[in-house]
């Protein structure tokens, strides 16, 4: 099987989805977004173009209508970072985005008991629930490639060898030397 052109990029977020969307965007070879599609529905939702980078956490939570729209005819990458240093990016962000309606709506009756649980409890447990269900969906993929933010600009040069971009390549990896849509963290 060859390699297919669109590359989707799974990940918790808070784990440099921001900084990889912003290198990829130094390619010629492919067009690339962070999350170009989540106004979308039905199956608009998943009609990434050819030769195309799509970097979005949401669709953790659709896989099952990932794996029917792209199935294996996608390549993908699971894009993680040290799970305790995402929990603790989340709790910054705790009342806004994804980890706010993990917390309150996900797991709707956290609510009455928000008080007793310490609110990094919640962002663990989402970590572990997004990676498990990342893990799950890619057991079963032939092209599948692990990239962690820790060994980002070693990851990258290997991803674009893996996918055969082109582009320019020096100011790709400048981009990873920025830190991009970081957390301020608070006292």
């Amino acid at each position: 099987m060859s390699m297919p052109s669109t590359i989707i990029v799974l990940c918790t977020g808070r784990c440099g989805s921001m900084t990889l969307s912003r290198a990829c965007a130094h390619l010629s070879s492919h067009t690339s977004a962070h999350e170009s599609l989540t106004h979308a529905t039905g199956p608009e939702r998943f009609a990434f173009p050819p030769r195309h980078i799509e970097i979005d956490n949401r669709l953790a939570w659709l896989l099952g209508r990932l794996d029917m729209a792209w199935g294996d005819r996608a390549a993908y990458v699971h894009l993680t970072r040290n799970p305790e240093e995402v929990a603790e990016s989340f709790t910054q962000r705790a009342n806004q985005g994804i980890i706010r309606a993990y917390r309150q709506d996900i797991l709707a009756r956290s609510r009455n008991r928000a008080w007793k649980t310490p609110l990094i409890e919640y962002c663990r447990d989402y970590v572990d629930t997004v990676t498990a269900n990342i893990n799950h969906f890619l057991r079963d993929k032939t092209h599948v490639m692990d990239m962690t933010l820790e060994t980002m600009p070693e990851d990258f040069d290997r991803f674009c060898d893996w996918i055969g971009a082109q582009g320019d390549l020096d100011a790709a990896r400048a981009e990873l030397r920025v830190v991009h849509n970081a957390t301020e963290r608070t006292a």
